[in-house]
């Protein structure tokens, strides 16, 4: 996405975050200029617009969205990482029209080296109905808490269907 296109979603979810959502808990990371310090070694030296720490109240779950300019090619992604940082979630970079709306697009292709990839993007696909995720951008920050509650499934989807194949014995 343009960088003027993650600025107009984080400008919604500042507001939203000061109107004290119920459901959630955000606290904006610090940076220092554009860059975000000691988060993980794959966002060092890349420039961030802006950085959560974003909790579902009740859950004990968390997640990091980082709007940052991931391959340093002015073309931000939202990127997504795990409660522990070790990893991402997903890395959202393609805002389509979709419907009538603007929406972000996230397409299920995990590259896991064990063999085992076509197993889970069929359990996803029969699951989720689709390899393909689309997110309509809010348009307002009366929208942002069911935009934030969509990227959270549309992240719990991502880990289940990775692990399928721990739970299931799946033939690679």
């Amino acid at each position: 996405m343009e960088k003027r296109q993650a600025i107009e979603i984080i400008e919604l979810l500042e507001r939203w975050a000061n109107s004290n959502p119920l459901n959630y808990e955000i606290d904006r990371l610090e940076l220092r200029g554009d860059r975000l310090p000691q988060f993980h070694q794959w966002t060092n030296g890349k420039p961030v617009a802006a950085g959560y720490n974003i909790a579902q109240i009740g859950e004990h779950h968390n997640l990091y969205f980082l709007f940052i300019d991931w391959h340093r090619k002015d073309n931000y992604y939202l990127v997504i990482y795990s409660p522990n940082k070790s990893t991402t979630h997903a890395e959202i970079q393609e805002i389509v029209e979709h419907e009538g709306k603007q929406q972000l697009h996230w397409k299920y292709n995990p590259l896991k080296r064990d063999g085992k990839n076509l197993q889970r993007k069929a359990y996803f696909k029969q699951v989720f109905g689709s390899t393909s995720v689309y997110i309509p951008l809010p348009s307002s920050a009366e929208q942002v808490e069911n935009f934030i509650k969509q990227l959270f499934r549309l992240c719990a989807n991502r880990v289940k269907a990775d692990g399928i194949v721990d739970v299931f014995q799946v033939e690679g």
